[in-house]
């Protein structure tokens, strides 16, 4: 998911007063009988579950209004690229929502100022089977503040008839070294299209890019425990970069200054061979308005192999569900997230080709051709460091300045040394 992450410095502070405040009162009380209750919840959630999933709010919604009739039940999708910019005003102001999708690179940022309440892990369904990665954005000294929705990775996504045109197969490669060979001839075969990308890799698209640090055994960060420190130039994180950089240069020919945001939409527009993506980008590229349904069959995912005759590792995305500390209505809220991750609703999310939040569910999906690269790349998936300052490393940009820095010709040598330095000025403080 494109998710930009703002941390709202100037109110940090009083979401913590509020939060300390508002945790000595207690919820509004459900009346003897639900049926009577009253009062209002407002969720926000993205605009994916109105356009991908609608019967899950649907269901969840008429679940929720058959038991409470007189609550009003406001549902209201928002768009990542201003969310967290009006979640912010909001939680300044009194208009904050009860319920709130978060991207689960932001939950941190919002756990450590206090403005999300503490929620009970008992009262979800498949708690107990969570993906661990889910959970540990959630979670912070033991305990819980969100709730995992679903998970995300990054595969290979690709145009299964360019591939077999070139290379007179559809299947894809299943080591660097034979992709880069079939991306050669690809390349080839559209050589008098020069805007065609055999592989489609933006220059700012910081996630894949740490993926291949990943590869090399480098990290953003590390930690003794109490204290982050930045680690790009550490030559495993350097050479991850370089390789990242080389093939960014060698196979995008469009314009490698830009992110991911478009990269199906450019893929829709048959310019692309093989894009890395989040698994959900696959049908995205196919489904309009925004999808090419002419593409329907051309497109197919599967494990994108990195250096050393491994997987690339992908990171972990995804959402989570919290509820919001100012809310007077806080047991409805959890409620309605207990509703909204049932199995039966996350068994939705899996016909929809999205990674549920639990392995119980997840397990059938790594045989499923159709999900199976994404499914099986979730256990060794990777996060960002979870520390304090990460929310503000990624407002500022600070790894894709270090990416393009890279592409206009500074060294990565000297560009991991000025990210790191950026990194350390900014991860262990909350802000």
């Amino acid at each position: 998911m494109k998710r930009k992450l703002i941390a709202a410095i100037g109110v940090a502070t009083m979401f913590v007063a509020v939060a300390a405040c508002g945790s000595d009162k207690k919820d509004d009380k459900a009346a003897a009988n639900p049926a009577d209750r009253t009062g209002t919840v407002t969720v926000w959630l993205m605009a994916e579950s109105q356009s991908t999933w609608p019967e899950l709010v649907k269901d969840t919604t008429a679940q929720f209004k058959a038991k409470y009739p007189k609550v009003d039940l406001k549902i209201q999708y928002q768009q990542w690229s201003d969310k967290v910019q009006k979640l912010d005003a909001a939680l300044s102001g009194s208009s904050a929502p009860d319920v709130v999708e978060l991207g689960n690179t932001e939950t941190q940022t919002y756990i450590l100022n206090g403005a999300l309440a503490q929620v009970d892990k008992k009262q979800f369904a498949n708690s107990d089977t969570w993906i661990k990665g889910l959970e540990d954005t959630c979670t912070y000294q033991g305990k819980l503040f969100c709730v995992p929705y679903y998970a995300g990775a990054r595969v290979a996504i690709y145009n299964a008839v360019d591939f077999k045109a070139a290379t007179g197969s559809d299947t894809f490669p299943a080591t660097e070294d034979a992709l880069t060979a079939a991306l050669d001839k690809v390349e080839a075969k559209k050589g008098a299209d020069k805007t065609y990308s055999p592989l489609y890799l933006p220059g700012q698209y910081w996630y894949a890019a740490m993926s291949y640090v990943k590869a090399y055994g480098g990290a953003i960060a590390t930690t003794d425990g109490t204290k982050w420190t930045a680690s790009l130039e550490t030559p495993q994180a350097q050479q991850g970069i370089q390789h990242y950089i080389d093939l960014v240069k060698k196979y995008n020919h469009g314009d490698q200054t830009k992110d991911e945001q478009d990269q199906d939409a450019i893929a829709a527009q048959s310019k692309v061979g093989l894009l890395y993506g989040n698994g959900w980008e696959a049908g995205a590229i196919v489904t309009p308005p925004a999808g090419n349904a002419k593409l329907k069959d051309a497109f197919k995912t599967a494990t994108m192999p990195g250096p050393n005759g491994k997987a690339l590792p992908s990171f972990i995305g995804g959402s989570d569900l919290a509820v919001i500390s100012k809310s007077k209505v806080q047991d409805l809220a959890k409620e309605f997230i207990a509703d909204y991750t049932s199995e039966k609703n996350e068994a939705i999310l899996v016909t929809k080709a999205t990674l549920p939040n639990n392995t119980k569910q997840l397990e059938p999906m790594k045989a499923d051709p159709a999900t199976a690269a994404a499914a099986n790349a979730v256990p060794d998936a990777w996060f960002t460091p979870i520390a304090p300052g990460w929310a503000s490393i990624e407002k500022q940009g600070v790894l894709k300045t270090m990416l393009l820095d890279i592409l206009k010709g500074k060294s990565v040598a000297d560009a991991t040394k000025e990210a790191d330095a950026k990194i350390n000025s900014l991860i262990n403080t909350a802000g």
